[in-house]
């Protein structure tokens, strides 16, 4: 199954950009957050608009997720 980029519904603070992005790489979203943060200041607030146009982006999680099923071709 191929893995896809959402913004999370459960790992949000704001918009859920840095809880999908954890989820999709396996992480705490709190290392995320805490590294975008970081950035963020040595950026000097580029990453803010940055972080507001993945947000737009970047689908939100659908609600059921359901699992993706192909057929076999024997």
């Amino acid at each position: 199954m191929m893995k896809k980029l959402y913004c999370s519904r459960k790992n949000r603070m704001i918009c859920g950009v840095c809880g999908g992005i954890g989820e999709y790489f396996g992480i705490d979203p709190t290392i995320v957050r805490l590294i975008y943060i970081f950035l963020m200041f040595c950026s000097f607030g580029t990453l803010l608009l940055a972080y507001f146009i993945m947000a737009i982006v970047i689908p939100e999680e659908p609600e059921n997720k359901e699992i993706e099923i192909k057929p076999d071709n024997t």
